[in-house]
């Protein structure tokens, strides 16, 4: 009865162990970009997003190089979400036009401002790529980073604004036109993702008209999109 007993659960185990292995197997067969952008001056200094063909993103940002003192450091920021068809279908039509980032991409013509370190890294069943640079003249490197770039500025343009709304009113009308100038030279994407914090903002009658009326055109924008 022991060796039966013993046997039933190594046969489960194993059986679970091959489940495992089929589900791992199937998640990486998905075609998946991730972008990571380090750059010690900027702010948020790490960004990090993984995406899946299915149009699945996971977005991460950090601030790795701040040294805790008397100030608060802000804590590691998260957000699950569905890239829009057009930004999926043109970074997954540039990544193949980029050979899946098989190749050095990174511009070597004679030195540029840094803007962080850049890594782009290609998986799917039969390819596994990575290419890393600060900036590259290749176009199709160059839009899938801007859109990258635009997405998690709009995420963290979203955060600073929900806490403006709570904690410093006044100050939204600032923050706002800088959104709209980003806006204008197209540092902005996917900006439905904070669409509810920019109507909160618009329908509040505490705060300036002005400042609701920027809103409301950024707003306007996110729904056209």
């Amino acid at each position: 009865m022991k060796r039966k007993f013993i046997f039933l659960c190594a046969a489960l185990l194993a059986g679970l162990l091959a489940l495992h292995g089929q589900d791992q197997q199937t998640q990486n067969s998905v075609p998946t970009i991730t972008f990571d952008r380090v750059w010690e001056a900027a702010t948020p200094q790490s960004i990090n997003f993984v995406l899946q063909e299915t149009g699945s993103v996971h977005y991460l940002s950090r601030n790795p190089f701040d040294v805790p003192d008397n100030r608060a450091v802000d804590p590691d920021y998260t957000v699950d979400f569905t890239m829009s068809s057009g930004n999926l279908a043109k970074i997954f039509r540039d990544a193949n036009e980029a050979n899946f980032f098989h190749g050095d991409f990174n511009f070597k013509k004679h030195v540029v401002s840094s803007t962080g370190k850049k890594t782009l890294s290609y998986t799917d069943a039969t390819r596994q790529f990575e290419t890393t640079y600060d900036y590259s003249d290749n176009k199709a490197i160059q839009e899938i980073t801007n859109i990258f770039q635009g997405i998690s500025n709009t995420i963290e343009h979203g955060r600073k604004l929900q806490s403006m709304h709570r904690f410093d009113k006044l100050g939204l009308d600032s923050e706002l036109k800088g959104m709209e100038n980003a806006m204008e030279s197209h540092n902005l994407a996917e900006l439905q993702l904070i669409a509810p914090t920019l109507k909160s903002i618009a329908e509040d009658p505490a705060i300036m008209h002005i400042a609701r009326q920027r809103a409301q055109k950024l707003l306007a924008k996110a729904s056209s999109e």
